[in-house]
C-alpha cells in the first residue's frame, strides 16, 4: 500500500509522498502570519514549486491510497475522485 497526500490549493492539484507534517505546520504558519511562500516538494525528483499561501485561500488535504485493495481497480478519494485519472495528469 503507498499512501499519496493530495494537496489541492486554489483548485491546483499537488501531490507529495509521506510525510506531510511539516509542510502542513510550514502553511499553517504562512497563513497565520497573513501570507508568505511555502515550498512545495515534488511528487519523485526535482526542486519543488513554491506557492503564496494567504488568508482565505481554499486548502485541502486528501490521502490516496495508490495500491488499493483490488489490483487494477481505480481508488476513489473522500470527493469521489478516481487517484488512478489524478495520477496520470502529473
Amino acid at each position: 500500500m503507498t499512501i499519496v497526500n493530495r494537496l489541492t490549493v486554489d483548485g491546483r492539484d499537488y501531490f507529495l509522498p509521506e510525510p506531510v507534517s511539516d509542510l502542513k505546520r510550514d502553511i499553517l504558519e504562512a497563513i497565520k502570519a497573513g501570507g508568505g511562500y511555502v515550498t512545495i516538494p515534488p511528487l519523485r525528483g526535482g526542486p519543488g514549486i513554491e506557492v503564496l499561501f494567504s488568508p482565505g485561500m481554499p486548502v485541502t488535504w486528501t490521502q490516496l491510497d495508490i495500491a488499493g485493495e483490488q489490483q487494477g481497480a481505480p481508488v476513489e478519494d473522500a470527493a469521489g475522485t478516481s487517484a488512478d485519472s489524478d495520477l496520470d495528469n502529473l
